[in-house]
């Protein structure tokens, strides 16, 4: 099952993304998680592992081109998509240059695009991983089918004394 984390500032276009995502056929099953701070996100990087993140480039707190080089450093086997409303070709550069951005996507982005391209960087996640030595086994290879043929099968729902919820 892949997760996916989602860093936007303004809570509206956070919440169009991930609905954009969650409508995904092909992106079903897959474990979102958003943030409105980049500080906090990073954070969650640091207890979670994340297959991919896709984050907005102008934030106060933190530029996403910051965030995203941030990402780098603490898990860089994690594929890093930026989201900007900016033209600037500049801006695209630098941050493909120096955060090692996989992917730039303009806002506002067209739905085909932005699942082919999350679609080809969890793809590129797998190579990554292999790359470096962290390929899922088999079992965790057999386990993922079967959580794409039938979501929810290997996961138990319990109640809050410990219960298991049919």
């Amino acid at each position: 099952m892949s997760r996916i984390l989602l860093v936007d500032d303004e809570p509206n276009m956070l919440s169009a993304l991930q609905r954009a995502l969650r409508q995904s056929k092909a992106l079903a099953g897959a474990q979102i998680e958003t943030f409105t701070n980049p500080f906090e996100a990073l954070n969650r990087i640091c207890v979670c592992e994340f297959d991919l993140v896709v984050s907005d480039f102008m934030m106060p707190e933190m530029s996403g081109g910051e965030f995203l080089q941030a990402l780098k450093d603490v898990a860089p086997t994690t594929v890093r998509i930026m989201l900007s409303a900016s033209t600037d070709f500049r801006t695209a550069m630098a941050a493909i240059n120096d955060a090692h951005v996989f992917r730039f996507i303009p806002k506002p982005w067209q739905q085909a695009e932005l699942e082919q391209n999350i679609l080809q960087g969890l793809e590129e996640r797998q190579r990554l991983l292999a790359e470096a030595g962290k390929a899922p086994t088999p079992q965790e290879t057999e386990a993922q089918r079967l959580e794409d043929e039938e979501p929810g099968l290997l996961r138990v729902k319990r109640s809050d004394d410990g219960s298991i919820i049919l």
